[in-house]
């Protein structure tokens, strides 16, 4: 189709469209209405009765005419599974907003909501008939009544209507599969896998981070002839004792399967990356910087929100003044405010898992908590100060500092003043000053001990009497003072 034709068909289907969604989103809210009435936003009980047995038929009807207004051609495949064989649906890949047609082909489950939106006017109305598990984002317990609301509900044996959920969490390119959220899962109930997939040659209804509005996709598609959208029903899934247990185990086992239905790759992203995404974006790097696997990462290095995302603070502050979003030496230098030196290279390459020149944003996060926080412990911390003082009277002079510094790069005429400043707030730095500094900045703790690593290195590499002496010997560390004992040694 080309430009002429699709301006064409807007002219003319777009005005007559919008007028018909309107129209029947107006004649669904007295039904609506009704079915809600003298309820409670969050309902403790289910809708039953006269009340249900008129509106939910009508709203079924007009849920489906709304969709055919809209242009969409559905075609369903599969048996959906009654309430006693599957109290749960599970969605996916979820892509947009229009992936409520599952909803209404499903027959009107209930969905797991915000709260807000079933305070939106005319809209909010509808949404309540459909009896919605409400999440609220300000209460703190919010994600624990949830789970216990869905567990209530799945094991009522059909007195609630099924529940529909979207488990992925977001809306993705329904390339590949991201991490199933195990809310939907842990009631330990059958679910039923629900794929939905848009064959069309023109991509009018994906809304994702970046691409277009919600505005913008609804004129799209409304101007096209028609949408195609298919609605497959898997055979219902039933959870093992082990998956009982390990609700991630059964997530991951239907995705896996749902995945494999799809004919489309899994992937350990999940809603947190899509989240360090938009963060990425307002930093000024490309989004796509954010990825991380979100789940993987933070499970295996003990990792939280929070941390991971000051941890894109710091690596924007490196990264911003390169292209593509990527720390190459130079910026790392630049950063630490130091020159590139042999040690500071054995230092990048540290983080540089792939060896290919620079370092991304996961692989910042890995060196931060893997090669350099254990070296950060009050141990060695400790040691570094002692390393550092070399008159021993508590606090570290600029020169004391330089004098280390430039013996632990190899740079004899290397300026460290700008990082001196940094970390004192005076002429001389404490231990607490130089503690402070070497928490916060742990890439500095692997530099502050190279040369302590050096020095061990060279008084294991002594004879026997040597290493004896100097085991009793000031705890003293300088480059002129360790010659001078070595040769005095010597002499003896």
């Amino acid at each position: 189709m080309n430009t002429d034709q699709i301006i064409l068909l807007g002219i003319i289907l777009l005005p007559v469209r919008a007028l018909l969604v309107a129209l029947i989103l107006l004649l669904a809210w007295p039904f609506a209405a009704i079915s809600t009435a003298c309820c409670p936003e969050k309902l403790t009980h289910p809708i039953s009765g006269w009340r249900r047995k008129i509106t939910q038929p009508a709203l079924k009807f007009l849920g489906r005419a709304m969709f055919f207004s809209m242009g969409f051609t559905v075609t369903v495949k599969g048996k959906i599974a009654s309430p006693s064989e599957a109290p749960i649906f599970v969605v996916a890949p979820h892509s947009t907003f229009f992936d409520g047609i599952a909803c209404v082909v499903a027959g009107l489950p209930s969905l797991v909501s915000r709260n807000e939106n079933a305070q939106t006017p005319l809209v909010g109305r509808l949404l309540r008939a459909v009896q919605p598990v409400l999440v609220s984002r300000v209460d703190p317990d919010s994600r624990k009544n949830t789970i216990n609301e869905i567990r209530k509900r799945a094991t009522s044996g059909g007195e609630w209507p099924q529940i529909l959920v979207f488990p992925e969490g977001t809306c993705t390119n329904r390339s590949c599969l991201i991490t199933f959220k195990p809310g939907a899962f842990i009631p330990g109930v059958p679910v039923q896998p629900i794929l939905l997939r848009y064959p069309n040659k023109l991509d009018t209804v994906t809304w994702t981070w970046q691409g277009y509005t919600f505005l913008q996709l609804c004129v799209l598609t409304f101007c096209q002839l028609f949408t195609k959208v298919e609605v497959e029903f898997m055979p219902v899934q039933a959870p093992s004792d082990e998956e009982k247990n390990d609700p991630v185990l059964f997530a991951s086992r239907v995705r896996n399967l749902m995945a494999e239905a799809l004919e489309i790759p899994v992937t350990d992203h999940t809603y947190e990356d899509c989240r360090l995404m938009i963060s990425a974006g307002q930093l000024t790097l490309p989004m796509e910087a954010g990825l991380v696997e979100f789940t993987k990462i933070s499970r295996k290095l003990k990792l939280d929100w929070d941390g991971i995302r000051k941890h894109l603070d710091e690596y924007a502050s490196i990264a911003s003044s390169s292209k593509g979003g990527r720390i190459g030496i130079e910026e790392f230098a630049e950063y630490l405010k130091l020159p590139v030196s042999d040690v500071l290279r054995q230092l990048f390459a540290l983080f540089d898992r792939n060896n290919d020149g620079s370092i991304d944003f996961r692989e910042y996060v890995i060196g931060l908590a893997v090669l350099c926080n254990p070296a950060n412990t009050e141990e060695i911390i400790q040691v570094a100060f002692k390393l550092f003082d070399v008159d021993e009277d508590g606090y570290i002079t600029e020169q004391e500092f330089c004098t280390i510094m430039q013996a632990s790069l190899g740079v004899p005429d290397l300026d460290v003043s700008g990082l001196f400043r940094e970390i004192a707030q005076g002429d001389s730095v404490s231990y607490e000053e130089f503690k402070s500094f070497a928490l916060k900045h742990p890439e500095y703790a692997k530099i502050f001990t190279t040369y302590l690593d050096l020095q061990t290195c060279h008084v294991f590499s002594l004879p026997d009497e040597v290493q004896k002496a100097r085991s009793v010997a000031s705890n003293k560390v300088s480059p002129e003072n360790h010659e001078e004992g070595t040769s005095d040694k010597k002499v003896d």
